[in-house]
C-alpha cells in the first residue's frame, strides 16, 4: 500500500511540476512518510520513473488495444488507435509519463519507455499490414510520430481547441496511411 501511494504521489507530482517536481522529499511529504522511507520502497528518482512505467504504460496500452478492438476495419483500428492517446491526454497517468518521457533518464527507464513505445506501436502494425503498407513498420512509427506531436500540442495549451488538433490528427494519419 506504501508503493503504491509513493507511485500515485508521483504521478501528481509529474503531472504538476514536471520531473524537477519528483523529489524524495517532496514525496515524503505528499505520503506522510519520513524521507527515508521513501528509500525503503525507491532506491533513486529513476527507480520511481522505471515503476510508473511499468505500471502505468500496460494501462495505457490496455485503453488503447480496447478502442481499436472495438473498431472494425483497418481504416477505424487506426483512428480508434490515434483518438484513443489523444484522449487520454487529460489522464493524470498520461500527464506523468509525458513528464517522464521528457527527462534525462538512466539507461533502465529510457529502455522501459522504449519498449512501451515498441508496444503501442506493434499494435498498430496489423491494420497498417492490412491496408497494404509495405513497411507497416516504419508506417507505424511515423503514425506514433503525428500522435505524439499532437500529444505535445496539447499538453502545450496550444490555441487549437484538444478536439481540432485530434481532428487533425485523424485527418492526417488516415490520408498517410492510405497512400
Amino acid at each position: 500500500m506504501q508503493r503504491a501511494a509513493l507511485l500515485d504521489a508521483a504521478r501528481s507530482l509529474l503531472s504538476e511540476g514536471g520531473t524537477e517536481a519528483l523529489t524524495f522529499p517532496a514525496l515524503a511529504e505528499r505520503t506522510g512518510l519520513a524521507r527515508s522511507s521513501v528509500y525503503e520502497y525507491f532506491r533513486s528518482r529513476a527507480a520511481v520513473v522505471e515503476q510508473l512505467c511499468e505500471v502505468d504504460f500496460p494501462v495505457w496500452a490496455a485503453e488503447v488495444e480496447s478502442a481499436m478492438a472495438a473498431a472494425e476495419g483497418a481504416e477505424a483500428k487506426v483512428e480508434a488507435y490515434v483518438r484513443r492517446q489523444l484522449a487520454l491526454v487529460g489522464d493524470r497517468r498520461h500527464r506523468a509519463v509525458v513528464a517522464i518521457s521528457a527527462s534525462e533518464l538512466d539507461a533502465g527507464a529510457r529502455e522501459k519507455i522504449r519498449a512501451a513505445h515498441g508496444g503501442l506501436v506493434a499494435m498498430i502494425g496489423a491494420a497498417l499490414a492490412e491496408l497494404g503498407h509495405e513497411e507497416p513498420r516504419l508506417a507505424a512509427m511515423l503514425l506514433q510520430g503525428v500522435v505524439d506531436a499532437a500529444v505535445r500540442r496539447i499538453e502545450l495549451g496550444a490555441a487549437e481547441d484538444p478536439t481540432a488538433i485530434t481532428d487533425a490528427a485523424v485527418t492526417m494519419v488516415l490520408r498517410g496511411v492510405r497512400g
